[in-house]
C-alpha cells in the first residue's frame, strides 16, 4: 500500500511520514484491496481555532469505491488518530454491509449502523463585509451567500443501493449520482429519522 502525505501551510517531517505509514498499515486488515492512501494535512494559523488548528483528510483508493474520512484537532498526531478511527469505522460498516448484501447474517438496524455518524454541520459567517466582492464566478454584495468550494466528479450510472453504499463509505450525509434505471441526475440524502430520501431531476 502506497502512502502519500502532503501538507498545506505546514512542514511534514520524515518522522511524521513514518508515523503515518505505520498507523495506516492497520487499515489493510479492514480492506486488503487498498492500493493507495492520500493524506492531506492543512494547518490553520488562526489562534482562535487552536483546538482545530490541524485539519487532516484521508482518501483511500482501492479496487472498490473510494473511502474518505477527515478530522480536525489541535495537532497533527491527534487529527491523524481521529481520521483513522473514522475511516476504520467506515470500512467495518462497508464490510458488514457486503456480508448482509450476500445474505450471510441478519442486518443491523439503520439506527445502529448510523450511530457513529456525526450529523452536526459547521457553519461560518463573514461579518463586517461591505461592498461587492467576488466569490468564484459570483459577484456578492454585502452579506450574501458564499460559494467556497466547487468540485467536478466523473460519474457512472449506478443503482440506488450502490449510491447508498458509496455515501456511507465517504461519510457524507448526501450522495449525487446518475440513476441507472432512468438516467436521471439524483441525490440520495440521510433524513433525521434514520431514513433516506431521494431527489431526482427530470431533464426532459
Amino acid at each position: 500500500m502506497d502512502v502519500v502525505v502532503t501538507g498545506r501551510h505546514c512542514e511534514i517531517t520524515d518522522r511524521y511520514r513514518s508515523h503515518v505509514e505505520e498507523k495506516l498499515a492497520r487499515l489493510e486488515k479492514h480492506d486488503h484491496r487498498i492500493m493507495r492512501v492520500q493524506v492531506e494535512v492543512d494547518c490553520e494559523a488562526n489562534p482562535r481555532q487552536r483546538d482545530r488548528a490541524v485539519r487532516l483528510e484521508l482518501t483511500a483508493f482501492s479496487r472498490g469505491p473510494v473511502i474518505r474520512a477527515e478530522a480536525a484537532a489541535g495537532d497533527k498526531m491527534a487529527a491523524l488518530d481521529m481520521a483513522l478511527d473514522k475511516m476504520a469505522s467506515q470500512m467495518r460498516r462497508a464490510a458488514d454491509r457486503r456480508r448482509v448484501h450476500h445474505g450471510r447474517h441478519a442486518p443491523v438496524s439503520v439506527g445502529q449502523a448510523l450511530a457513529a455518524v456525526d450529523d452536526g454541520a459547521e457553519t461560518s459567517t463573514d461579518e463586517g463585509q461591505v461592498g461587492e466582492r467576488r466569490v468564484g464566478p459570483i459577484a456578492v454584495t454585502g452579506d450574501g451567500p458564499l460559494v467556497v468550494r466547487e468540485k467536478v466528479h466523473a460519474a457512472s450510472p449506478m443503482t440506488l443501493d450502490q449510491a447508498l453504499y458509496e455515501m456511507e463509505l465517504v461519510g457524507h450525509d448526501f450522495f449525487l449520482f446518475v440513476d441507472k434505471e432512468n438516467d436521471r441526475p439524483s441525490v440520495v440524502y440521510r433524513r433525521r429519522g434514520y431514513d433516506y430520501g431521494v431527489i431526482a431531476l427530470d431533464v426532459d
